[in-house]
């Protein structure tokens, strides 16, 4: 099926990416880019381009093309986000199975994954060590590395102190002039200070002076301190000194604006061997909210608060206790 949506520029960047890529994974069919297109979401965008990438190469062959031909380009990992990030229409650009390789470190301690991992598997790999990755978003098992760590997805027991903001370790990212860095190697990282001395040297003096203003300094640290993944991540110009730490710190949470993010380290944490949840009826929201004040001074890892309505909804279920049918 042909795309009328096409312009002459989106065909020479086709005829472009079809000198590195399988023609095969360059998909403009409408049928096929709605249904690539569709995320979780309640918001609607059909590209007219979608790239299944296999390799780092491609991704920076792709990247560089795409701003020579200034054409725009969205990364989607599973698009499980309720948010739109993963919506697009010009180019889309997903992956093959063939990022999904980790690589556990020090008895577990740290995991290297590809953006590809579903964070349940990375989590399956880490089980023998007692270990699992801070972020535990509730599509966990679906959800894809990728977009855990470019929305810096949390979930509910992680919080702010277990994202991947919190337990990011090192990466590999390529950003958006094609340029690749590794983190975590001395070697990358003296390239990259060659090629991107003014880069480093801004988000340096962005740094210095946003710590040398208390006020400001107060107010990043206040906001970040309350869970909430809107706009960068500008904790990282009052957390670190370091232009690179800074620079690995924004791509969390960058929602693939600042790059893309083709692999990531993190300091895991425990895995608990013991687990309990309750059910607590209360008579209203206000015993409810000093249940909860009150929780919050014991080790308790989470705290939900469901209506009569939202109990209501699976009162048939078998396994719930049969008082839940009378809660208004």
């Amino acid at each position: 099926m042909s795309n009328p949506r096409l312009t002459n520029t989106d065909i020479a960047l086709i005829d472009e990416l079809a000198k590195l890529i399988d023609p095969e994974r360059i998909i403009t069919q409408q049928d096929k880019c709605l249904a690539y297109g569709t995320d979780a979401s309640f918001y609607r965008l059909v590209p007219k381009v979608v790239l299944r990438l296999k390799d780092l190469e491609e991704v920076i062959f792709v990247i560089k093309s795409c701003g020579e031909y200034e054409v725009p380009f969205t990364f989607r990992a599973a698009g499980t986000s309720l948010s739109g990030q993963a919506v697009s229409d010009s180019v889309l650009i997903t992956l093959t199975d063939d990022w999904r390789n980790y690589t556990i470190i020090d008895n577990g301690n740290k995991i290297a994954l590809q953006p590809g991992v579903i964070g349940a598997d990375a989590n399956r790999y880490l089980a023998p060590y007692q270990r699992k990755i801070g972020p535990d978003p509730a599509s966990i098992n679906t959800c894809k590395i990728g977009g855990i760590a470019a929305n810096n997805a949390s979930g509910m027991c992680c919080g702010t102190a277990h994202n991947s903001y919190r337990t990011l370790d090192s990466m590999k990212l390529v950003l958006n002039d094609g340029t690749f860095l590794d983190t975590s190697d001395v070697q990358s990282i003296e390239s990259f200070i060659q090629t991107h001395s003014d880069l480093l040297d801004e988000l340096h003096r962005l740094a210095h002076q946003t710590q040398d203003n208390p006020e400001l300094s107060e107010l990043i640290r206040h906001k970040y301190r309350l869970k909430n993944t809107t706009g960068y991540s500008l904790n990282a110009l009052v957390d670190y000194h370091d232009p690179i730490d800074v620079l690995q710190h924004l791509m969390i949470g960058s929602e693939g604006t600042l790059g893309f993010i083709a692999e990531i380290t993190y300091n895991t944490v425990v895995e608990h061997a013991h687990k309990a949840s309750a059910l607590l009826v209360f008579e209203d929201i206000e015993q409810a909210s000093l249940a909860v004040s009150a929780l919050a001074k014991l080790p308790v890892a989470a705290v939900e608060l469901m209506d009569g309505r939202a109990l209501n909804s699976v009162a048939d279920n078998p396994k719930l206790p049969s008082f839940i049918e009378e809660l208004s």
